[in-house]
């Protein structure tokens, strides 16, 4: 097992180091380049289209397009984004990176745009319709239809890392920390955690995606803006401190920040390293999962739920993660040398005694919950490309049995291992956006200029 652990841990050091980080962002900002900077010049039409995009009460029900409108396939995608990193990532990236990781963070997420609009326009593009009439598509699908034959070995290898990685990241390290969460605030047994995250969990996850994103749709709204709120009222009590806090953001982006009280002190490429990092953790822009979500919209243009895609990177890091950043810079209990969600929690508590732990305790929960929802789908899909329709249910039952697994386990290994598959994800997804580039460039160009945009279930074959 140390062998297996040292194998995983230099692996890990290479797939999450600085050669990864610049892949990452080297890939996206040649497409915010390639894009002529259009998914920032477009973001208020992407809110536009995400409005237009609802389920309507009354509307007619169709799946010839898809089986879930674009808005819940954004909410799906973030359920699955919105998560642990919103809270822990953020809070890590500051402790070990100082104040100036949260402004690469951002960079992370302005690049990233490009990137989540050119996966979800691939995604769209290269769909297919399986043998029991639902959409399918995500990286496996445009490497294999858009890239050839030749390629399918690459979309065999993501959807292999995808189907581990949901195991991991997005299941059994989802419930661990809910469960640490309301153990250490409420007292709650880690196994009485496990089993009702499983029993909700798998009345949904059950039900497919229909009603994994029927639910995303109306919890993923609920509890952002319940974050959100409960973060500007701490910003209102730590009010005098907010200028202070962006100064310490755009100086310690650029300097080496000194050790003091708790806090080791940050060299310039720790911030920006930890916040790239961190961000790419939390926003999962180049990573290859959101777009298995955006290929089951319905919809008949690629472009317009392109445009709706990557909103999801900025609403998770650009709006989410800054109110995290902000909430622990206004206090000074950073400081101190805490990190992880528990210094997100006594930050809270610092401006808000007596509730501001729970409040982070119940969000954490709520985010994990969706999270796994959001993965349980994407693991499927993945398990789907590489083992045929008929093995969806198997996946479904064991993802939905590992829930309370991983609520009671020592996780070390099982996160070691989910964050390598996590990354891994990443290679051969990044290698399919460089190479298919033209044809995003080329879909964006068409549609505005007015030229027909067509999906790939009506491609000519």
């Amino acid at each position: 097992m140390e062998t297996l652990t040292s194998l995983f841990t230099a692996i890990n050091g290479v797939v999450w180091g600085p050669l990864m980080l610049i892949l990452l962002l080297g890939v996206g900002l040649y497409l915010q380049l390639g894009l002529k900077l259009m998914p920032i010049r477009k973001l208020g039409m992407g809110f536009s289209l995400l409005w237009q995009g609802r389920d309507k009460p009354g509307a007619e029900k169709s799946d010839k397009d898809g089986e879930i409108s674009p808005f819940n396939a954004l909410m799906t995608a973030l359920s699955a984004t919105i998560g642990t990193g919103n809270i822990a990532g953020v809070a890590t990236a500051i402790a070990l990176g100082g104040p100036g990781a949260v402004f690469w963070m951002w960079i992370t997420a302005l690049v990233g745009m490009a990137t989540k609009f050119a996966e979800a326009v691939l995604a769209v593009r290269y769909r297919e319709t399986d043998s029991t009439g639902n959409h399918v598509g995500g990286p496996m699908f445009y490497i294999k239809n858009g890239l050839g034959k030749k390629w399918l070995w690459l979309g065999g290898a993501f959807a292999f890392f995808g189907a581990v990685a949901a195991f991991g990241i997005g299941n059994t390290v989802q419930s661990n920390s809910v469960a640490d969460a309301l153990d250490s605030t409420f007292g709650l047994p880690h196994w009485i955690t496990g089993v009702v995250i499983m029993v909700l969990a798998g009345a949904v996850i059950l039900g497919g995606i229909k009603r994994i994103a029927k639910v995303a749709g109306k919890l993923v709204p609920i509890m952002a803006v319940a974050y959100i709120s409960a973060g500007i009222v701490v910003l209102i009590v730590n009010a005098s401190e907010i200028g202070s806090a962006f100064s310490m953001i755009f100086y310690y982006a650029f300097n080496p920040h000194a050790a003091m009280g708790g806090f080791a002190g940050a060299a310039v490429m720790a911030a920006v390293r930890f916040g790239v990092a961190r961000g790419i953790f939390s926003n999962e822009a180049g990573l290859g999962s959101a777009p298995i979500a955006h290929a089951a919209a319905k919809t008949k243009n690629p472009v317009r739920q392109g445009l709706i895609a990557m909103l999801g990177t900025f609403i998770d890091t650009i709006i989410v993660c800054t109110i995290t950043a902000l909430v622990i810079l206004t206090s000074t209990v950073w400081i101190d040398g805490e990190a992880g969600a528990s210094l997100t929690a006594l930050s809270f508590e610092a401006a808000l005694p007596g509730i501001g732990n729970q409040i982070v305790s119940i969000a954490l929960a709520v985010f994990a919950f969706t999270t796994i929802l959001g993965w349980s789908f994407y693991g499927e899909k993945c398990f789907q490309f590489l083992f045929g329709t008929r093995s969806i249910m198997l996946y479904r039952t064991l993802f939905v049995l590992a829930i309370p697994l991983g609520a009671m386990a020592q996780l070390g290994f099982i996160w070691l291992m989910a964050d390598t598959f996590n990354a891994m994800m990443a290679i051969p997804n990044l290698i399919a956006l460089a190479l298919l580039s033209p044809m995003v460039f080329k879909l964006t160009r068409d549609y505005f200029d007015g030229k027909e945009v067509l999906p790939g279930e009506d491609l000519p074959k």
